[in-house]
């Protein structure tokens, strides 16, 4: 049997590969929009936050800062993510 990591942890390992942060935390707040938009009565997978800072920022608008980590988790937004709120550290 395959166990499948919660959400939040595969979006961790997609965002630390792809961005190599020296700050990373994905919180999964679906709990919190219960009822809401976009939930799906889980109370998991829908809305996320993610908290992060990468060298790869440097330099870069907060609109490209932004860009970076929606294409890393594109793959989540396409199969359901229906909030990602992100803080760029």
């Amino acid at each position: 049997m395959t166990i499948t990591p919660p959400l939040a942890q595969q979006m961790h390992e997609a965002l630390a590969a792809r961005l190599k942060p020296s700050f990373l935390e994905v919180l999964d707040e679906s709990a919190d929009h219960a009822g809401h938009a976009g939930a799906n009565g889980t109370g998991m997978g829908t809305h996320f936050r993610v908290r992060i800072a990468s060298p790869l920022f440097t330099g870069q608008r907060r609109v490209a800062q932004h860009r970076l980590v929606y294409d890393a988790l594109q793959e989540f937004l396409d199969a359901g993510v229906h909030a990602l709120a992100i803080e760029i550290l």
